[in-house]
């Protein structure tokens, strides 16, 4: 005879309302935290949150007249059409191509400056390496892309070296060939030294006691950034690596579209601009919105898929 467990409401009521207490004692305990909380969680539920009730319009053949709501209902029309569109397969594969190679090299560039980096004893040459590899990251896509242009243009610095070694110019910005590479190495220039911020920050706290047994113990430099060094950044490498991985569809439409040439578009049309064009510049919102919601869905499982794979090899440290 199986035993049954009777649950009395009056002591379940009184446990949430013990609950609830607890939680409302704390709040006014560290009430000056939330308020430092609240700004960030309002603009939060502004700008990230009640947008999304604009994506039901992917689901809509949308009329600005008749508004969202409004809007005729059309199910999945927008995906389907997308999915058997004659550039999908293109766009998709551009805009994978381009996050996945561009994650594998620019990951581990700014591990590798932060560990060298660690190796600098002398204050003042640090903080001067580290303000010039800091620089990049803080001019715009605009004047990057436009330095790009200038030096490799067929009249630029770069193409006049190759042409008196070779005796012709390339057309780097020309040709669809080279527009990954120039994308993805520019970036690494310009966003490596500030992405090794945080690890340059873990390394700071590793005792330099530990690297001085080490090397009473024999421990070169490379066995000691195995064993010390790497070990301490590593739940930051996991973090940084899942985030990256989880928005590897979401390239940045700005650098991508002003890169564009007539002749390059084979290899720099993405989702992003993709979007852009059939939207703002075509005026088709419900079919730009459903583009949008499914690159945005990829980016949710492979961020959930990454997440699972790194717990698992690493210790069950992940992103939650």
């Amino acid at each position: 005879m199986e035993n049954t467990v009777e649950v009395d409401p009056r002591a379940a009521a009184v446990r949430r309302k013990s609950s609830a207490g607890r939680v409302l004692q704390t709040v006014r305990k560290h009430y000056f935290l939330y308020v430092l909380l609240a700004p960030a969680l309002i603009l939060t539920l502004i700008f990230k949150y009640v947008p999304m009730y604009g994506a039901i319009i992917a689901f809509k053949d949308f009329s600005p007249i008749k508004g969202i709501m409004g809007s005729e209902w059309v199910g999945l029309k927008h995906f389907d059409k997308f999915l058997s569109s004659p550039n999908f397969d293109v766009i998709f594969m551009n805009t994978l191509k381009l996050s996945f190679f561009g994650l594998i090299f620019s990951f581990p560039v700014p591990i590798l400056l932060a560990l060298m980096l660690n190796q600098v004893r002398r204050a003042g040459v640090k903080k001067n390496v580290q303000l010039f590899l800091y620089a990049p990251n803080f001019i715009s896509a605009v004047v990057i892309v436009g330095m790009l242009f200038i030096f490799l243009s067929p009249t630029g610095p770069i193409n006049h070296l190759l042409t008196w070694i070779t005796g012709e110019p390339l057309m780097f910005m020309s040709e669809p060939k080279y527009f990954r590479w120039i994308y993805i190495l520019s970036d690494i220039w310009q966003g490596a030294g500030w992405a090794s911020i945080i690890y340059v920050a873990a390394l700071a706290n590793v005792d330099p006691e530990l690297h001085n047994a080490a090397s009473l113990d024999g421990a070169n430099l490379l066995q000691r950034v195995r064993h010390i060094d790497l070990p301490t950044i590593r739940p930051i490498m996991a973090i940084v690596f899942i985030l990256a991985a989880g928005g590897i569809m979401s390239i940045g439409f700005e650098k991508a579209y002003l890169m564009q040439t007539s002749m390059n578009l084979p290899a720099s049309e993405i989702i992003a601009t993709y979007v852009y064009k059939v939207g703002l510049q075509s005026g088709d919102y419900a079919y730009s919105a459903a583009v949008g919601l499914f690159n945005s869905v990829i980016n949710v499982v492979l961020l959930l898929t990454v997440n699972f794979i790194v717990k698992k090899l690493n210790e069950g440290e992940g992103l939650y």
